[in-house]
């Protein structure tokens, strides 16, 4: 079932969203290499819970993070370990923060150091592909114009996208219906209202579309190990204006030139 918000519940959403947005831009202070992605995991539950939140993704169905770290060839769901970032590396931070009982939902993938210019094309496709997506979220429209205008962005760059994994619908749950996928035909899909609130999140793999799941049911990786990127924006339909709840202003404050 799709839950149309109120104005009231939006605004909840939007302080939700406001967390988990700063929370990132908390963590972006952090990369580096050197700095292990434990860290970055303890610096996110703390500023999460010092601003009177709830680290959502921390117990849930076992995982034993705050954030969902996405290393290289990780594409969702890696887990925060001793794991040292190294000059070089990408890493994706998916954080979703609880507050007042609404959720936001935000990820971002940082450079680590100087990254190769074909990592850098990846991560720069990857992002402008969720701003396409976000620009197909109009009320009236489908999913399935949202889920086309990301894979066909990245496919045109000649770049795959990740089938199994998919966006969602947000709100006093972390995952609502629908589900939101990164490829799909225009014009299909559930249509899209004033008051949905949705997750869209781009995950492009610069080889194979391929995926594995590790054995522990949870971290997943490129097949090929191939690099993989992940942007994510917690957003409200409204008319033909799609709101961005969440932000990466805090992440370019944090960054300066290092933003992608």
């Amino acid at each position: 079932m799709i839950y149309l918000k109120t104005a009231e519940e939006i605004e909840m959403m939007r302080k939700a969203c406001d967390l988990v947005s700063r929370t990132l831009g908390e963590v972006a202070k952090w990369v580096r290499p050197g700095v292990t992605t434990a860290r970055l995991d303890s610096i996110a539950r703390e500023y999460i819970q010092d601003n009177g939140g709830t680290p959502a993704c921390l117990g849930y169905h076992g995982f034993p993070g705050t954030l969902c770290i996405e290393v290289n060839e990780t594409v969702v769901h890696g887990f925060p370990s001793e794991r040292v970032l190294e000059e070089g590396d990408i890493v994706g931070a998916d954080c979703v923060a609880e507050l007042n009982g609404y959720n936001g939902d935000s990820c971002y993938t940082f450079a680590v150091g100087e990254v190769s210019p074909e990592i850098m094309s990846l991560l720069k496709c990857t992002k402008e592909s969720l701003y396409k997506g976000i620009e197909m979220a109009k009320a009236g429209k489908r999913i399935g114009d949202i889920s086309n205008a990301v894979q066909t962005y990245c496919e045109r760059r000649n770049y795959s996208v990740v089938r199994e994994m998919c966006g969602h619908g947000i709100g006093r749950s972390m995952h609502e219906d629908p589900e939101v996928p990164n490829y799909g035909r225009r014009g299909i899909g559930p249509v899209l209202r004033d008051g949905m609130c949705i997750a869209i999140e781009p995950m492009i793999n610069l080889g194979s579309k391929n995926i594995v799941i590790e054995r522990d049911g949870w971290q997943t990786r490129t097949k090929d190990r191939k690099a993989s990127a992940h942007f994510e924006h917690t957003i409200c339909i409204k008319g033909d204006e799609p709101e961005i709840l969440t932000t990466f202003n805090y992440i370019k404050e944090s960054l300066g030139d290092r933003f992608i």
